[in-house]
């Protein structure tokens, strides 16, 4: 298990098991801060204390290079600001982060209301523990 404090974003926390992002969409729970929305997940079946993934939608935005550069945006906003949610877990998860909106919102937007949907993560997730 490694720990993750500097602005990595590591081959070993990116979600890729098939079975973890089914049991994602079955199971796990959901929060948005418009236009983005976090599904997570605990799971005790990965020796990384957090794998995250990111997904912008075909429906959306035709064109690759389009959902490309938002993928990109997306890592990009997880790297810089996932310490908060490092600081706040107790067991490993597993999170898949989604751009639902065909509005091209600028970086800072995104970042912006990256940085309000991880704090309204942890805001959730303290008051269930």
């Amino acid at each position: 298990m490694t720990e993750n404090k500097d602005f990595t974003y590591l081959k070993t926390e990116k979600l890729k098991s098939r079975k973890i992002i089914e049991l994602l969409f079955s199971k796990g729970k959901s929060i948005s801060k418009y236009p983005l929305r976090l599904v997570y997940i605990k799971t005790d079946e990965v020796d990384e204390k957090l794998l995250f993934g990111v997904s912008v939608s075909k429906r959306n935005f035709k064109n690759a290079v389009d959902r490309n550069y938002f993928k990109r945006v997306l890592r990009e906003c997880y790297r810089l600001n996932k310490h908060l949610l490092y600081d706040n877990l107790d067991k490993p998860y597993a999170m898949m982060f989604f751009y639902q909106t065909k509005e091209r919102l600028s970086y800072q937007e995104i970042n912006e209301k990256t940085l309000e949907l991880f704090e309204k993560w942890v805001a959730t997730k303290n008051q269930i523990a």
